[in-house]
């Protein structure tokens, strides 16, 4: 039985600058509000940065995305068996990409991965199932991040580079996943996706929620106490941290 896994990783910090104040709901993307998030930040936004001095940790943080297949290349252990063979393929079908989808063997981040190369092929996504989310806190000293996915699985990197590998579930870690997603789908339905590319983390001082939904990523992002106070936001961002805390919890007692 594969068990949780606590690591330790040194080397931190960095975080690249957005700024920025938005208006209340303005933080939440969609196609009326993405203008003004857009607004004196377009010289930033065409610089991408990672937010970790270590190497190591932000390939980790890039893998939580799901938005870069290349990345999964370069990671995988088995590249030739199903369903990497599939999604690495130079031209995968569409009905080979959707019995990913459809299977309930695989894991969320493949489903999503498998979303994205049929979007990229030109096929319109209609469904909207909602297979991550993705909270990150700008702290003082770097940036703190927690990702759970519907299958249960879950990522934790802290700032001070320790990283939590949740891949055992439990009943208590399936009912805050469960409540964590019932509350996100809840901001996704008053929201529509974003259409560029991914921004770089937040700076200190702000909070992202972002969501990686099978049509593309949803993402709302103001300073920390204005986003966690908001009453569609805070449930959902108040669901991952007791996520985070538990999983803590629980990696710290059976070291």
């Amino acid at each position: 039985m594969t068990r949780n896994k606590l690591f330790s990783i040194t080397g931190l910090l960095g975080l690249t600058v957005l700024g920025g104040l938005y208006a209340r709901r303005n933080y939440f993307d969609n196609k009326q509000t993405q203008t003004t998030i857009d607004m004196g930040l377009h010289d930033i936004f065409k610089k991408s940065s990672d937010p970790y001095k270590d190497e190591a940790i932000n390939k980790i943080y890039n893998l939580l995305f799901c938005d870069n297949l290349d990345l999964y290349k370069q990671s995988s252990k088995s590249p030739d068996i199903y369903p990497w063979d599939i999604l690495f393929a130079d031209s995968s079908s569409s009905d080979d990409l959707q019995k990913i989808i459809n299977d309930s063997t695989t894991e969320s981040r493949m489903k999503i991965l498998a979303y994205n190369k049929l979007a990229a092929s030109g096929k319109k996504i209609d469904k909207k199932d909602l297979l991550g989310v993705i909270v990150e806190v700008g702290l003082d000293n770097g940036l703190d991040v927690v990702a759970s996915f519907k299958d249960g699985t879950a990522r934790y990197i802290n700032y001070t580079g320790k990283i939590i590998i949740w891949e055992t579930t439990d009943e208590k870690s399936n009912a805050l996943t469960a409540e964590l997603f019932r509350n996100s789908e809840n901001v996704v339905k008053q929201i529509g996706p974003w259409d560029k590319p991914r921004r770089p983390a937040p700076t200190k001082g702000n909070v992202r929620i972002t969501f990686l939904v099978s049509d593309g990523l949803y993402f709302g992002e103001a300073p920390m106490k204005v986003l966690f106070s908001d009453p569609l936001a805070s449930p959902a961002l108040n669901s991952a941290m007791a996520l985070m805390q538990y999983m803590m919890e629980k990696t710290t007692s059976t070291k």
